[in-house]
């Protein structure tokens, strides 16, 4: 099942579902108002959700309607909690050398994960407001997870069983903020604006063959103004979503509709590209002796999309946002 939520004017939006080529929606209000909703009681609601993404598919849906991407929110405008990883250890490998740090301990074997703000996503065209440029202004491309009802103590393989949905998003960054932050000890806040989400949340079993061992096997094809900037491979990452969603459940439950973030998509091969402008820059520094891309300006454009092998899109729909001057 493909989900996207419409703006409606309330908090959590009105729940549509898509049809498999993303060209006609069909309302689920008569089965849940939201996704928060269809998450809350999805083992009551799921049935009764695939039978409509069916009749969509084949036609008989009463009511669909042709399915307009910029008329969408975040799937999930507002999530019970928002946990990011940084599972591509040749990301973080180079983030280490660009705030000349030491690697944290046990970075092998442990995952990473901060908590960001949960409660303003962005939706995959809104304008994306920023105070200044000054404060080293960053996309971030990535793939992420929204879980149901997760025990404490959880492992990691039966962690993957509670997998819901999938997701792709941009963690924008502030980077000239995040390393005061990260030498408090407390984390980012500032340098963590409002996440944006590609229009679709879709069930693993879209994804097919590209649903594997709990990783997005898809390339993240990146843009900047209309330029390449690079597609790294979803299936890079070191970590799994079951050990990420494990990890955040060590000592605490997690809630229905938890998103668990990939951290941004990173692959050791230099012909991939990055899928943030930081990592561009830290691989100049150590090819070129200096960074040379400077980070983004007011009125600049990121557009992303995952896509196959073969070239086909993805099932997540693109994000294409600008950035504006805060009013």
């Amino acid at each position: 099942m493909r989900f996207a939520t419409l703006r409606d004017g309330s908090l959590d939006g009105r729940l549509v579902l898509v049809s498999g080529d993303g060209q006609r929606a069909v309302d689920a209000a008569p089965v849940a108002p939201s996704l928060i909703s269809a998450l809350q009681r999805w083992t009551a609601v799921q049935p009764a959700l695939q039978a409509l993404a069916d009749a969509l598919d084949t036609g008989r849906a009463a009511g669909a309607f042709d399915f307009d991407p910029r008329a969408c929110a975040a799937p999930l405008p507002r999530s019970p909690q928002w946990l990011d990883g940084s599972a591509f250890l040749n990301h973080g490998r180079l983030m280490d050398k660009a705030f000349d740090k030491p690697p944290p301990p046990l970075v092998d074997t442990v995952p990473l994960m901060y908590q960001g703000a949960s409660d303003d996503f962005l939706g995959p065209h809104d304008d994306v407001p920023m105070p200044t440029e000054a404060d080293g202004i960053d996309f971030e491309g990535e793939f992420a997870v929204v879980t149901g009802p997760v025990p404490m103590g959880v492992s990691p393989a039966d962690a993957l069983g509670c997998v819901r949905l999938v997701l792709q998003l941009n963690d924008w960054s502030l980077r000239a903020l995040g390393p005061h932050e990260m030498k408090t000890g407390f984390g980012f806040l500032q340098a963590k604006p409002s996440t944006a989400f590609a229009p679709l949340a879709v069930t693993p079993e879209e994804l097919g063959d590209a649903w594997q061992d709990g990783r997005v096997h898809l390339r993240l094809h990146v843009q900047w103004n209309g330029d390449r900037f690079g597609e790294p491979h979803g299936g890079e990452m070191n970590f799994h979503f079951g050990q990420l969603i494990a990890h955040a459940a060590r000592t605490r439950r997690l809630t229905a509709g938890c998103i668990v973030g990939s951290g941004t998509v990173s692959n050791v091969a230099r012909t991939a590209g990055s899928a943030c402008i930081a990592e561009r820059r830290v691989i100049e520094k150590i090819d070129l002796g200096e960074s040379r891309t400077a980070f983004m300006r007011f009125g600049d454009r990121v557009r992303m999309q995952a896509r196959h092998a073969d070239g086909r899109e993805g099932p997540f729909g693109v994000i294409e946002q600008r950035v504006v001057q805060a009013a």
